[in-house]
Parts: C-alpha cells; sequence; structure tokens
C-alpha cells in the first residue's frame, strides 16, 4: 500500500475552492479546479509515492507488474489496464449535456473511426478507445444534475404550463405519443432545428419561464435551470432537449448510476464520481464542441422514469457499497461518527484506491504495516496486497474505495 500523488484538471467549469480545501491548499485556488484524478488514465495518471518521497507512474507500476498489482483474472479481462478512474468533480458550472456507449457501441464506433484514419485526438473523434464508460456520482455536498428523460405526461404538464406560442405544435406532439417514440421524435426535432428557428423559440421558451418562476410554481426549479442554461449557452439546442429530462438534487452520501445511453449533464456542486477508464463521450449540447448528432441519437436510450437515487448498502457496520452492473467498478464509503471507532477490514482480490474526505484514518496491516491517510489524502493498494484494516484517528470520518466491479474477471 502507498500514498498516491494525483493530477488535478483545470477545467473552467471547475471551483477554486472545493479540491483546494479537500487537499489543503490555499482557497481560493488560483483558476478553477474541476477534477482530482486517481487512476491510471494516460491523461493524468496517480504517481505511487514511497517512503523516501521518490514517485513512479501508476501506468508504469501496472505496465511492469500486471498480473502482482491488478491480479491475474483481472489483467487478463482488461488487457492490463485498470478498468476504473477515480474522481473528486467540483462544478461551479453546468458540464456538457452528454451520453456515453455501451461496450459494443463503443467497440463498432472505434473500429469503424479507425477504418477512416479519423485521428484519436481530432475534435470530430467520437472514440477515442474502444470501451464502454459507464458511471456513478455520488455527492459530497448538495449536487444537481440533469439525468434520464422524466415522465412524458410530466413533461407535457411543463411544456403545458409554460404557455410558450412557439411550443404548442412541440407539446402536442409529445402528448400524441408520450412513449420512447414520442420522446425520441421530439428531442430529434429539437436537436436539429436550424439556428435561425431555434433564435426564435428559445427566447419565448426563457420568458414563459420568467414567468413561471415569479409564481413559483409546480416547476419553478426546472424553469430556473432552463434559464440558468439559456443565460450560460445562449442559443444551445441542449437548452431545449433539458426540458425533457429529470432534474436531480443529491444530498450528501446519496448517488446515481448512469448507463449506457443516459443522457445527464451534472450542474454544480461536488462529488465522488467513479467511471470507467475511456474518453468516449457523445455530446447532446450546453457545449461549443463538437456534436455529432446521427452518432448520438444512435447511442440514447429514450427509456423513462425517475433516477434511482442509492444511499448505499450494509455491508458490515461502517462500510456501505453502491451497487451497480458495471464490470469496471464498485464504489463504497466507509463512515465512522463521534464516538465510533470499530475498524473496518477490506480485502479485494483486485487492486484498490482509497481516498480520505474527512477525518483521518490509519491502514493497516496484520503484520502492523501502518499508512496514515488524512483529509484529501489516497493510497493504492495492489491485488497482491494482504488485507487492510482500515482505522478511524480521528471522527467523523469519511473514506471512498473504489475496487473493480465483483464480476470484472468473469464477464
Amino acid at each position: 500500500m502507498e500514498l498516491l500523488h494525483n493530477a488535478v484538471r483545470p477545467y473552467a467549469w471547475g471551483s477554486r475552492t472545493a479540491i483546494a480545501e479537500l487537499l489543503g491548499k490555499p482557497v481560493p485556488a488560483p483558476h478553477p479546479e474541476a477534477e482530482l484524478w486517481m487512476g491510471a488514465h494516460p491523461g493524468g495518471p496517480s504517481h505511487l509515492v514511497d517512503a523516501d518521497g521518490d514517485e513512479r507512474s501508476l501506468l508504469d507500476v501496472l505496465a511492469a507488474d500486471p498480473d502482482g498489482q491488478l491480479g491475474q483474472p483481472l489483467a487478463a479481462r482488461w488487457g492490463g489496464r485498470l478498468p476504473f478512474l477515480l474522481k473528486v468533480l467540483a462544478a461551479d458550472e453546468p458540464l456538457s449535456l452528454q451520453a456515453h456507449p455501451s461496450a459494443a457501441q463503443a467497440a463498432e464506433g472505434f473500429a469503424r473511426e479507425e477504418a477512416a484514419g479519423i485521428p484519436r485526438d481530432a475534435k470530430n473523434r467520437n472514440y477515442p478507445d474502444p470501451t464502454a464508460k459507464p458511471e456513478l456520482i455520488c455527492a459530497l455536498t448538495e449536487f444537481h444534475a440533469l439525468a434520464g428523460f422524466a415522465d412524458p405526461a410530466r413533461t407535457v404538464r411543463l411544456l403545458r404550463g409554460l404557455d410558450a406560442q412557439g411550443l404548442d405544435h412541440y407539446t402536442e406532439l409529445l402528448a400524441g405519443q408520450p412513449d420512447s417514440d414520442g420522446l425520441r421524435a421530439l428531442f430529434t426535432t429539437w436537436i436539429t432545428l436550424p439556428q435561425q428557428a431555434l433564435d426564435q423559440l428559445l427566447p419565448q421558451v426563457l420568458d414563459a419561464c420568467v414567468r413561471q418562476v415569479k409564481e413559483h410554481g409546480e416547476f419553478d426549479l426546472e424553469c430556473r435551470t432552463v434559464l440558468e442554461l439559456g443565460e450560460a449557452y445562449p442559443g444551445d439546442a441542449g437548452v431545449l432537449a433539458a426540458v425533457l429530462l429529470n432534474r436531480i438534487v443529491l444530498k450528501p452520501g446519496e448517488a446515481i448510476f448512469l448507463p449506457a445511453g443516459n443522457p445527464h449533464a451534472y450542474l454544480r456542486g461536488t462529488g465522488i464520481e467513479i467511471l470507467a477508464n475511456s474518453d468516449n463521450v457523445l455530446r447532446c449540447g450546453l457545449t461549443p464542441k463538437h456534436v455529432d448528432v446521427p452518432e448520438l441519437l444512435r447511442v440514447l436510450d429514450f427509456s423513462y422514469g425517475q433516477m434511482p437515487v442509492q444511499t448505499g448498502d450494509v455491508l458490515a457496520p461502517h462500510d456501505f457499497v453502491y451497487r451497480t452492473p458495471a464490470p469496471e467498478f464498485e464504489l463504497s464509503r466507509l463512515e465512522w461518527n463521534a464516538g465510533s471507532d470499530e475498524p473496518v477490514r477490506i480485502d479485494h482480490s483486485g487492486p484498490q484506491i482509497l481516498i480520505c474526505i474527512d477525518g483521518a484514518v490509519t491502514l493497516r496491516r496484520p503484520d502492523g504495516v501502518e499508512l496514515p491517510l488524512g483529509k484529501g489524502e489516497s493510497a493504492w493498494l495492489a491485488a497482491a496486497d494482504p488485507a487492510v484494516d482500515v482505522v478511524p484517528t480521528s471522527r467523523p470520518a469519511s473514506v471512498f474505495r473504489a475496487t473493480a466491479g465483483v464480476d470484472s474477471s468473469t464477464n
């Protein structure tokens, strides 16, 4: 088990306070800090820090000893790659509206673009790698998001409540077919509207949202979100598309799983995100970046309904797991309140990454070797490492733990 030194990604939508506070650095940070990456992504791999302070790239460590670090079954399944990436995500502004492909879609799309000779770093490249990208986001603060298509019946009520003349045709389109096919038809219509038509429709929708907010009606939160997005991304079709999605507010400790094809956009807040180690993104809007509408429509899942919110299943005292069908990852939360100091024994046939979010803990091996983790510090446990006890040394204390999925080596 070794300490990790991790990369911070300075995207424009990031926070100047959340990650800096977590890492004990000066606040505000000199520039937005959006994501803290823990893992072996080629674009920002973690480094293992030994007792002398020397560092080795986790990518190099995995390449030199994939079986010892990952375990032979997992190394064989994932070609020597760490299949997951753990992040602290801190958003002060909305991210792009996007979806991710399934494993089959990613493999096919990657092969197609490779055959076409599209450079992997090209702006119009949809599939820079051949792997799926499921995600789970767990809130550390109140976390706001759009995710999954809302029930069409509710969306029809929202559109009728807006009472914008330019929406009448679209409202009746969905009202006449309030199902997945109707959502596909309306989404496709909106995302392909000519810019001139968008420039006429969007101001009407925004004016209607202003009226709804003043009345504090049923759809106050949705209308506030449309107004925020309209200000941040004027003339963007994603502002209309956002009306079709579930507006979600997560409390700390609550999480949602985003499977292949799920349209989503993180709006603001700080969370722990775990995802497959992939860069495959199909953007829907709320971005100046490339939007490939035909490919997006191939990937999107137009099923609808409320997004299931998880709080973590109890595995043992102080140990909560967020279950998903993703073979690439599993996230669990270790938590101690004041007055409780019972250690948690963690063991896994594959690698593990732990990050201390609050308080302090000590990782203790059966041979007595210890590694303390303070707030913001993280550790790598190789598959070959023995089981470890996580012992709280201050309370409250909170640790998140990332592993490969339970069926990662067999599916």
